[in-house]
């Protein structure tokens, strides 16, 4: 498996963030399982060189696990340190987590090609549009949109990826 590995660098509109991401066939088909695609051109690779895609290929949504290679996000564990944890409570952690008041709004995939073992990603993450709109149970709600495009290693874009995240100005009251 390839070292995990990010760096930041100023781009002339927004700040970019690079993550490298190895594309192992264990990580396709693992990623498969866990979603509960049985697809077998996510992991028999017999049957996948009879497909059009001549091989094994990912799944749509497999670019989100890109965070699994970001030393750096907020949800990811890490030894030796309190974690935020994904249940209804935060788990050893004293203050408010750092991701605390954000839903994630939306998610969208833009494929250019085919995702494929062997493949080592460049990843490249900024910011997109912001823009607000008040709701009458949440007050002001801010979105705010995250560009992230997969390079291969010949150079050639492979996915852009966007996800939308919206805070709220209050807390939502549960009926």
């Amino acid at each position: 498996m390839g070292s995990a590995r990010s760096k930041i660098t100023e781009g002339k509109n927004s700040l970019t963030r690079e993550i490298i991401m190895p594309i192992e066939a264990s990580h396709i088909m693992m990623f498969a399982r866990s979603i509960g695609d049985t697809n077998p051109i996510y992991y028999d690779q017999a049957y996948a060189e009879k497909e059009d895609t001549e091989g094994i290929i990912a799944p749509p949504t497999f670019a989100r696990a890109v965070s699994q290679f970001d030393p750096d996000y907020e949800l990811r564990p890490k030894a030796n340190e309190k974690w935020f944890g994904s249940g209804k409570a935060p788990t050893g952690i004293q203050n408010r987590a750092k991701t605390s008041g954000g839903l994630h709004a939306e998610q969208h995939f833009e494929y250019h090609k085919n995702l494929k073992p062997g493949d080592q990603l460049t990843v490249r993450s900024r910011a997109g549009e912001t823009w607000q709109k008040d709701s009458k149970r949440a007050g002001r709600l801010k979105f705010s949109e995250t560009i992230q495009e997969f390079w291969d290693q010949d150079g050639e874009l492979v996915i852009t990826m966007r996800s939308i995240v919206v805070h709220t100005e209050k807390p939502v009251e549960q009926k």
